[in-house]
């Protein structure tokens, strides 16, 4: 299981056209499942993303999470994060998970980031999805579990 997470001010996502979520300041966290995953490590995974800390205080110090700031979740599940791109110039994606559970595993994952007290809002599973955003810093934490 893959997660990256882009502190921003805002972002947008939309299929179609047709604008499906947005957030203003908070994360926008790419999420991949790989085969072996399970409900265990989208619990651990939840857990450490509702908990980043990585806004800056008072004193410019990265020490302020979602809570803190009043920021949203944008959840996006990206498949392409599992790719293999150890051999040749093509990625090979047999490691992801196939898309109903990896579906089921994402729905999980934010529920449960949402219980932490922090807004979540979705992407569209295996859509074509345009998105939008503003990164601030940047700063982007990449969780691998």
């Amino acid at each position: 299981m893959r997660a990256v997470v882009q502190r921003v001010t805002s972002a947008r996502l939309s299929v179609n056209g047709e604008t499906i979520s947005e957030i203003e300041k908070g994360f926008v966290v790419y999420f991949g499942v790989a085969e072996s995953d399970g409900k265990d490590k989208a619990d651990y995974l939840a857990k450490k993303i509702a908990g980043l800390r990585v806004f800056e205080d008072e004193n410019g110090k990265m020490n302020l999470g979602l809570a803190d700031v009043g920021g949203s979740i944008l959840f996006v599940s990206q498949f392409t994060l599992i790719a293999d791109v150890s051999r040749g110039n093509r990625p090979s994606f047999s490691g992801a998970m196939r898309p109903e559970p990896a579906n089921e595993i994402y729905l999980y994952c934010a529920q449960k980031i949402r219980e932490y007290g922090v807004d979540v809002k979705l992407g569209v599973f295996g859509a074509d999805m345009k998105i939008e955003q503003v990164n601030q810093g940047p700063v982007t934490i990449i969780y691998e579990v």
